[in-house]
């Protein structure tokens, strides 16, 4: 018999007692002897329920105490409802469980539960392109307008094709750099150290005390704020150079684009060193567009006539094609030779062109009856110092010579079409888009230049979109740019023909022959009016993670229906850069709880191989020594099959 008053753990035996041993659990479910001394608990009978019955009862009343260490679990009753007691209930009983657990059986399994939403979200994350149904627009000819209805849809009758030239451009990554950090990035760490550490070699310990308390609040109120502030922002910028890298690398291996380009402020300030130049501009080259190359200066210094053919060299889908910015070489009042020198170096040249071939394709010049061939010519210009007052007279007027001498002097062939690209947008009336038009200047005495400016003047405006459809204003065209970080898609359209009549009135000095700008959306009357000419001018939404991690996608092909070049441009957005922080620090999360479970469970099987079978042993021997309810249950209760036992176990 046991000894009352003694302590005792409770361990749960949970078998099915083989049929000769009912005879020995006749007896009644709680025998105890009139001294109190515990024998022999029988909790279940197999003989007056099921076994669904018997499971069922234990999870929702049984007690599991764990090796009497005093913290334990249970099942929740099942409730028809959830009210707060019932989840407060299931939520202490989760958490009983969890520290009932083994720590590798607890991290594995998080790392299960973990897994399967964190897979999900990696898949969108580098998929993203295919669940937004990102593509570049498809070349639609004329006869393509015509459509075979059905019931249900209705098909174009010419299905679409892959355009020939497709550019994939982004605008304003600005890569930021020590201007960002606290005091340029060469703040010191911890100076409050550095300050008790030199009063220690100078006075030795006769101020220690009082210098001591004195650095301790510093250090803690200033030195402590200020060195995670500085670590955070290099970790901000070590993120946002990946994330702006994942975009370009994720839409650019699924969209396949024939060429790439950015659209001005590559980098964050136009006033930074040239040591600092060089490095924003290797984490450009070789961090965000890694694999990427610069278009070589053979190309951008190339004054031949003649054009490449689409396609015929690979390189353009990993090159580069670089606009000048504000951020990159300044505004008009303070752009000077260095800076568009460092940039030219870095990048390619700020004012420069470049015309493309149709390959298998030919037209007849109706003013020659020659055969043509149609070509798209693209464009470089700094628009940076087109406005002035300007603090560098030179470089303003290689801009100005450029453009005139592109646009209005360089006439190409009838069946050509451009494609400009430049920095800052073209002049339209406040409200059209986010940035309204607007012009600042430096004082005087730093020169009177042009300190910012959201758009070009009206004048210069008007002068690039007269060049582009040329004196017969027939001729195709598309304008990309950026600055805008929000991104607008505006028409601009004209009369395709002067009024003659209001030009010989008495009013023709009133007579204005104007550009009228509209958005995309709300331009498709004038985009189909055959009495109107038009560009249309694409301000590309930036790349940045605060804008969506944009990309554009241009299509441009000859309909050789009307025989003439269409454009048509669309755009892919990845989102913020919280969405890429917060899937790979998830990954990380599920990674490290399956390492950390495996590690733990290959200890935990090294440290428990030795020890079970003596432990097993001594429980086997302490079992048969303490319980005395018949010689034979110990043999019984090693070979029970169909009862739960409760054995009281001596201490």
């Amino acid at each position: 018999m046991i000894e009352s008053g003694k302590q005792f753990d409770l361990v749960c035996v949970d078998e099915i007692v083989q049929p000769e041993l009912h005879r020995w659990s006749s007896r009644s479910q709680m025998d105890q002897d009139k001294t109190g001394n515990a024998e022999m608990v029988v909790v279940s009978d197999s003989e007056k329920m099921t076994d669904y019955e018997r499971r069922s009862k234990i999870r929702k009343r049984m007690l599991i105490y764990l090796n009497g260490c005093g913290l334990y679990g249970t099942y929740v009753p099942v409730s028809r409802g959830w009210s707060l007691p019932n989840l407060l209930w299931l939520a202490f009983s989760i958490l009983c469980l969890c520290l009932s657990m083994r720590t590798s059986h607890l991290f594995l399994a998080l790392s299960r539960s973990f897994l399967p939403p964190a897979i999900l979200a990696t898949l969108y994350i580098y998929f993203y392109p295919f669940f937004h149904q990102c593509s570049f627009p498809e070349a639609r000819h004329a006869e393509a307008a015509c459509y075979f209805a059905d019931a249900d849809h209705a098909k174009a009758a010419v299905p679409g094709e892959l355009a020939p030239f497709r550019l994939l451009v982004f605008g304003d990554p600005q890569l930021e750099g020590d201007t960002s950090l606290p005091e340029h990035g060469h703040a010191e760490l911890f100076p409050s150290l550095r300050r008790l550490w030199s009063r220690v070699e100078r006075d030795a310990l006769a101020s220690l005390t009082t210098s001591l308390g004195d650095e301790a609040k510093r250090l803690w109120n200033d030195d402590i704020p200020g060195a995670f502030r500085t670590y955070h922002k290099r970790l901000d910028l070590w993120g946002n150079d990946l994330y702006l890298a994942h975009v370009y690398r994720t839409i650019h291996w699924y969209t396949k684009p024939t060429h790439v380009a950015v659209l001005g402020d590559l980098l964050g300030s136009q006033w930074i060193s040239d040591e600092e130049f060089m490095r924003r501009s290797y984490r450009f080259w070789h961090v965000v567009f890694r694999g990427a190359k610069k278009v070589p200066q053979l190309i951008t210094d190339a004054s031949t006539s003649r054009p490449d053919i689409l396609g015929a060299d690979p390189r353009w889908k990993d090159m580069v094609i670089t606009v000048p910015g504000n951020h990159d070489i300044g505004y008009a009042g303070d752009i000077d030779e260095h800076r568009i020198a460092r940039f030219e170096h870095m990048y390619n040249r700020v004012n420069w062109d470049i015309r493309f071939a149709l390959n298998n394709t030919t037209t007849i010049d109706p003013a020659t009856l020659q055969p043509t061939t149609p070509e798209l010519r693209l464009i470089v210009l700094n628009s940076m110092n087109l406005d002035g007052p300007v603090a560098a007279w030179d470089p303003h007027q290689e801009s100005i010579d450029f453009l005139n001498h592109k646009l209005y002097h360089d006439l190409p062939s009838p069946d050509s079409a451009t494609i400009l690209l430049t920095h800052i947008p073209l002049h339209k009336e406040a409200g059209t888009c986010r940035d309204a038009p607007f012009v600042d200047y430096l004082p005087e005495h730093h020169g009177g230049g042009i300190k910012e400016q959201n758009h070009l003047s009206e004048d210069v405006s008007q002068r690039i979109l007269d060049g582009i459809i040329g004196l017969e204003r027939s001729r195709k065209g598309i304008i990309l740019n950026g600055h805008d970080h929000a991104g607008c898609d505006v028409y601009h359209s004209k009369k395709k023909e002067l009024d003659l009549e209001a030009l010989q009135s008495e009013d023709a000095s009133s007579y204005q022959d104007r550009w009228d700008a509209k958005t995309y959306a709300r331009a498709q009357q004038q985009v189909l009016d055959s009495t109107l000419t038009g560009i249309r001018e694409v301000t590309v939404r930036s790349m940045m993670g605060d804008f969506g991690g944009n990309a554009g996608l241009l299509s441009a092909w000859w309909d050789k229906e009307t025989k003439e070049w269409k454009f048509d441009y669309d755009s892919c957005m990845f989102g913020v850069q919280h969405i890429w922080w917060a899937v790979h620090i998830l990954d990380l999360v599920v990674l490290g709880f399956g390492i950390a479970g495996v590690l733990l469970k290959g200890i935990e099987g090294l440290n428990s191989t030795q020890a079970t079978t003596e432990l097993k042993k001594k429980q086997f021997l302490e079992m048969y020594q303490t319980v005395h309810v018949h010689t034979v249950v110990v043999p019984f209760i090693l070979q029970s099959k169909s009862h739960t036992l409760v054995l009281a176990i001596h201490r």
